[in-house]
């Protein structure tokens, strides 16, 4: 069966693996390479299971860790054209891939689509896995677009973006330009705007949610999970019964993967 360990998630790093336990994928390697390592193993995935790094762009906290990473464990990294242009020369002796179209690797089928981030050329992620479950993955987003719809749409598991509570960034130590940088069409999703389009993800079937890239300074998991709740509900929809709702951590500690 297919599961989904978040390893890390936030400012300080993000990096997913996604697979069975023989085979399976990292979605980005923002932390270090023994980091990942360490929170792989403590997942119960020994890192020789990877094929493969998507990556969905470069800022840091998404590709830290992708060069000793990859090149430890001889991994074809994967992103955009635009992306592997910023990073080409930060990665030598590592395989670079264009992401031009469907990818087979690790028993998966992946399909990347274009997000709206202040970077080069940034992905979120279909992958069908080997037994047909399907995982829409899509953070670091401006804004929810047409095209970022349509592929999160009939997920049976969804990991999207929950950033920020537009108050407590209104009203907290970030000055204003890197504020308006957050709200923008190139910043970082909102609860309110990830928790409107919740109910119809799980009118599509998608029976899963897991909040991601939480801020630290504007955001607390209790607050993303109580506006996502609350707009599931209004929808008529009952958590445990139609959906099951959570926030992904800093650092996975515990260890905790998702089977769907």
């Amino acid at each position: 069966m297919a599961r989904l360990c978040p390893l890390f998630s936030g400012s300080t790093g993000n990096s997913y693996y996604i697979g069975s336990r023989s085979a399976g994928l990292l979605i980005d390697a923002g932390r270090s390479a023994r980091q990942l390592d360490n929170m792989l193993k403590l997942c119960g995935i020994d890192p020789l299971a990877l094929q493969g790094i998507l990556v969905t762009h470069e800022h840091t906290d998404h590709s830290s860790g992708r060069r000793v990473f990859a090149k430890k464990y001889q991994l074809p990294v994967f992103a955009s054209a635009g992306t592997l242009k910023v990073l080409e020369s930060a990665l030598p002796e590592v395989e670079l891939c264009p992401l031009e179209g469907e990818l087979e690797l690790a028993g998966m089928t992946v399909t990347p689509f274009h997000t709206s981030h202040d970077c080069a050329e940034p992905l979120g992620y279909r992958i069908r896995t080997e037994d047909g479950r399907v995982l829409g993955f899509a953070t670091d987003l401006g804004y929810l677009s047409d095209t970022v719809k349509e592929h999160l749409l009939g997920a049976d598991f969804v990991v999207i973006e929950s950033n920020h509570d537009p108050e407590m960034l209104r009203t907290g130590g970030y000055p204003y330009p890197l504020q308006q940088r957050i709200l923008s069409d190139r910043g970082h999703l909102s609860n309110g705007v990830c928790a409107e389009f919740l109910p119809e993800l799980a009118k599509s079937g998608t029976k899963r949610f897991l909040l991601a890239h939480l801020s630290r300074e504007n955001n607390t998991p209790s607050l993303a999970l109580e506006t996502s709740l609350s707009a599931l509900t209004r929808a008529g929809l009952v958590r445990e019964v139609d959906f099951l709702l959570d926030t992904a951590k800093p650092e996975n500690s515990q260890g905790h993967s998702v089977i769907f």
